[in-house]
């Protein structure tokens, strides 16, 4: 058993599907990003003051995204990089830094869906935030997260505990037990 993970915990037979984890997290982060930079964009045209049946498009239009393609890729985004962290075995302090920046990304996928839920629900009572307030707390995680994984600065000034940067050299808890 082994493989190019810290310490060589991994099964030989998740080696190739790194690529393919990796693909899967970067893929998702596009579509994800994406979708939560366009959403504000979409919520800005919920207009009450628009045919009910145009209102009515723009609002199915914009849940559809969100429930159908934005949080889909946000689970396989962090679905895949969830698996990519222990099979690269990335216990090091820039990484730990972007968990921090996901968190916030994954605080405004959450505040986007409400504002949406809270605009669809008020049959055009409630407005949604200027798109830039939204786009701007999505980008700022966004950017500070690919500034770290491209930069990976050395942030050991940092301090974290052990159990955090060191793998614990066990197997993934994938084995079926045999008789």
């Amino acid at each position: 058993m082994g493989g190019p993970a810290a310490g060589g915990y991994m099964s030989d037979w998740l080696t190739w599907l790194i690529p393919v984890f990796k693909a899967g997290h970067i893929f998702g982060l596009v579509f994800w990003c994406g979708g939560l930079i366009a959403m504000p964009l979409m919520l800005a045209r919920h207009d009450p003051t628009i045919g009910q049946v145009d209102y009515h498009r723009i609002r199915r239009a914009a849940h559809l995204s969100y429930t159908l393609a934005i949080t889909p890729a946000a689970v396989l985004t962090v679905v895949a990089g969830t698996w990519l962290i222990f099979m690269r075995g990335t216990f090091v302090e820039w990484f730990y830094a972007k968990l921090a920046a996901v968190v916030l990304l994954v605080m405004a996928h959450m505040w986007i869906g409400e504002v949406l839920v809270s605009v669809a629900e008020s049959a055009g009572r409630k407005k949604p935030p200027r798109p830039w307030l939204p786009v701007a707390a999505v980008c700022l995680p966004v950017l500070v997260i690919l500034t770290l994984v491209l930069a990976k600065p050395d942030l050991g000034w940092i301090r974290f505990p052990e159990w955090l940067q060191e793998p614990l050299e066990s197997e993934l808890p994938l084995a079926v037990p045999r008789l």
